[in-house]
């Protein structure tokens, strides 16, 4: 494994945690106790984890396409694309609130 991809892997675990602590810090405020994640939330994170997976294979190939003339290094378009991820995971969790579907729930 290359420099480069231990540095790429690291940032997606680092995004997974990111995308779950903040997520879970969502319901922590207003529900004591244990959390339980819900089937919605288990797309939800499985959904993440997809796009991540989607961002390792595709990005090295939109950064060029996207700068042909410029020698655009995959781990800085991979990086990119998963801090992206990070921001739209955000939005998606937003949306998922104002519709009531929750992500956790109180253990029972």
């Amino acid at each position: 494994m290359s420099p480069q991809d231990l540095i790429c892997a690291v940032t997606v675990a680092f995004i997974v945690g990111m995308i779950w602590l903040r997520t879970r810090m969502q319901y922590a405020r207003r529900i004591r106790g244990a959390l339980a994640l819900q089937p919605a939330g288990r797309i939800y994170f499985m959904a993440a984890g997809a796009v991540l997976l989607l961002g390792w294979l595709v990005a090295p190939w939109v950064g060029r396409a996207l700068s042909p003339d410029t020698n655009v290094t995959p781990g800085l378009t991979r990086v990119i694309w998963f801090l992206a991820t990070y921001y739209v995971f955000i939005l998606v969790h937003r949306v998922l609130k104002s519709r009531g579907v929750e992500v956790f729930k109180p253990a029972a």
